[in-house]
């Protein structure tokens, strides 16, 4: 699915940011434990094509235990549906394939039922479609952070570590396009970039990231998405504040 496409829909975006806060909520500690099925309910006809825009972060709170309720039939439920209603087709982006594959990645670590286990077919989950990375090596790196920014959901820790890996050779660039971001005033791409940064080692010290990724979030004027990218940053990295 085209995220541009889905997110210039103002109900989609007003969906896509109520779960945004429902995940940061989450992150920070505050509120009810985190569920997917109860911040999104499955009956909500956006639910699919919000879960398709934030990809991996709409599971993001059940990598912290402690922050989250156990998932649920419910959860796989809303997710399933996310997956099969909007794959990605013979034509789409890298980006569009990538953050497929990471909703199913996250899904199979993050939700219940192993779908490895050829005995429990009823259960597996789609089969991950085959995404190219050779773009992380030659594209030039303003069209690189633009790139990573939109893959931000692929920070979390384990998933996607052939793309982390990849990108962790291009740090010095993933930087530039965080101050480049920064002064143009591009908040989520400036989020984004230093979310993946957050993750990938040999950050320079020069970037100023942990005070960086705070003022992003004060500039942003309270953007769900930014917010999510800053705190998941911190939480899950101790980055950023």
């Amino acid at each position: 699915m085209d995220e541009k496409a889905a997110q210039g829909a103002m109900p989609l975006s007003a969906v896509v940011a109520d779960v945004a806060t429902g995940v940061v909520l989450a992150l920070r500690g505050g509120g009810d434990p985190y569920a997917l099925s109860r911040v999104l309910p499955q009956d909500d006809p956006l639910a699919p094509a919000a879960i398709r825009v934030l990809g991996a972060d709409a599971l993001a709170p059940y990598a912290l235990d402690h922050r989250s309720a156990p998932a649920g039939a419910d959860d796989e439920t809303v997710v399933r549906q996310a997956l099969a209603a909007y794959p990605p087709g013979p034509d789409a982006s890298e980006v569009s394939v990538w953050t497929y594959r990471g909703l199913i990645e996250a899904s199979r670590a993050l939700l219940s039922g192993d779908p490895g286990d050829p005995g429990d077919a009823d259960r597996a989950w789609p089969q991950a479609p085959r995404a190219t990375a050779a773009w992380i090596t030659t594209d030039p790196w303003p069209k690189l952070a633009f790139r990573a920014s939109q893959l931000a959901a692929l920070a979390l820790p384990g998933l996607a570590p052939d793309l982390a890996d990849g990108l962790a050779a291009r740090t010095d660039d993933l930087a530039r396009g965080f101050v480049r971001a920064v002064r143009r005033r591009d908040w989520l791409q400036a989020a984004g970039l230093g979310r993946w940064l957050a993750r990938l080692p040999h950050v320079p010290a020069t970037l100023g990231l942990d005070s960086g990724l705070v003022f992003v979030q004060q500039m942003s004027d309270g953007d769900a998405r930014v917010a999510l990218h800053v705190v998941a940053a911190r939480q899950f990295y101790g980055r950023g504040g």
